[in-house]
């Protein structure tokens, strides 16, 4: 069979058990031998975010440790610009990775913005998508909703020689209800995040204080020197 590369990116300010429900569940349906996680350096259509790269490289890294093939990606972050899907795709791509083996994960909630990200639609040349099920977004209306896009969106099983050109993967599974924005306003407000981030994550967010309110006049520095750790004056 031919290797079926998996691509899952995010912000993850922070990475949380949704994310890590979505990549399971593309890993078990498409039978992935590789996934990476890719974090964003500046994502193009949101607010920066609120902990540093550092950090937040540190809790995917820490999230994909004892998952066989499982990799953590600093590919967007060392490019130091605006994330663009579409070029971190055409990295892949001048890497030796065909479209036809790579999977770009994202649950449904994410693609139903797809029509404004950049380089859409010549995006789905790049990649095949594997999108997954989140709570109140289920891929079984994304037919309805893309019907431009409808032809390219198949269930599972997928057969590598049914078509010559990448799909839509509308992969049905449960998933986390829960949000980086949510785990975000749980930390300010001084209220647990177990069970909703991986053990690791919340114990780097508890240990250097992410998400919580800034004292008047202060930011927050990390070990590398950017914004989001420790309290420096």
């Amino acid at each position: 069979m031919t290797r079926r590369i998996g691509i899952l990116g995010g912000t993850f300010d922070p990475i949380h058990c949704g994310h890590v429900d979505l990549a399971a569940a593309a890993e078990e349906t498409l039978g992935l031998s590789r996934l990476f996680v890719v974090t964003s350096n500046i994502p193009p259509h949101r607010s920066p975010p609120f902990a540093s790269a550092w950090h937040r490289f540190a809790m995917v890294a820490m999230t994909v440790a004892g998952r066989p093939g499982w990799r953590a990606s600093d590919l967007e972050l060392r490019a130091g610009a605006h994330s663009f899907t579409s070029e971190t795709l055409e990295k892949f791509n001048a890497r030796g990775y065909s479209s036809s083996e790579l999977f770009f994960v994202l649950g449904a909630d994410a693609f139903a913005d797809i029509s404004v990200w950049h380089a859409f639609p010549r995006i789905f040349e790049l990649a095949n998508f594997a999108v997954v099920s989140r709570p109140a977004f289920p891929v079984g209306d994304l037919p309805r909703r893309f019907p431009a896009l409808a032809a390219r969106m198949k269930e599972p099983p997928i057969d590598e020689h049914a078509s010559v050109d990448p799909l839509i993967v509308l992969i049905d599974a449960i998933t986390a209800d829960v949000s980086s924005t949510a785990i975000r306003q749980r930390c300010s407000e001084g209220r647990s995040i177990a069970g909703l981030v991986p053990p690791g994550v919340q114990q780097h967010i508890e240990q250097h204080g992410l998400y919580t309110s800034f004292p008047p006049g202060r930011r927050r520095q990390d070990p590398a020197g950017q914004t989001g750790g420790k309290w420096v004056a």
